[in-house]
């Protein structure tokens, strides 16, 4: 496997990173407004998007760093654009981009489909809730706001980044849109 970046890699990465930052700010205004209606830990169940650039950009470009250039870049644009949480996303961001990275590392960035994807999404979704956990709801019980919402998160991130990136690669490839990557040679095998 060819682990140099090319031009096209990191402009498509950059076009994954870029408007998942734009759905990361529309989707802060949903959590923080109609979604508030939902009590915590419940609205967790949203958390996944949040997530979903590392699985995917990993899962097209599918060389070393692509899960955490691709989510640290959509935190940084959501940034930009102004959040609720402001400046802390420049640190969580890079934080849930790692644990991803981290799965795809553990399989030496040669194994693609929905076991390893949904391992990536639940450990940047781990990795999000322990943040959210010690940073934003520091003063809440374990028992009843902090571990499930963690464990809601974890699925949310399965669901969503995990099961729902995979869908996305293959809707994608079908298209012949990622014909000059390996995720779009490999239909079958995505």
């Amino acid at each position: 496997m060819q682990h140099r970046w090319r031009t096209i890699d990191i402009v498509i990465a950059s076009i994954i990173a870029v408007a998942f930052g734009v759905i990361f700010w529309a989707w802060g205004l949903l959590w923080n407004g109609p979604a508030d209606a939902i009590p915590l830990p419940g609205r967790a169940i949203l958390y996944g998007v949040w997530l979903v650039p590392a699985v995917l950009g990993a899962l097209v470009i599918r060389k070393p760093g692509a899960a955490f250039y691709t989510l640290t870049l959509a935190a940084l644009v959501s940034v930009a654009l102004g959040t609720s949480w402001g400046w802390t996303l420049v640190l969580q961001g890079p934080i849930e981009a790692a644990a991803a990275e981290l799965v795809f590392a553990a399989f030496a960035y040669r194994v693609w489909n929905l076991p390893v994807a949904a391992m990536a999404a639940a450990a940047a979704g781990i990795a999000a809730s322990v943040y959210d956990a010690f940073v934003w709801y520091g003063g809440t019980s374990w028992a009843t706001l902090r571990l499930p919402y963690i464990a809601i998160t974890a699925v949310s991130a399965v669901l969503v980044a995990g099961l729902g990136s995979i869908f996305l690669v293959r809707a994608l490839a079908q298209t012949g849109v990622l014909d000059r990557f390996a995720s779009g040679r490999e239909r079958a095998a995505v």
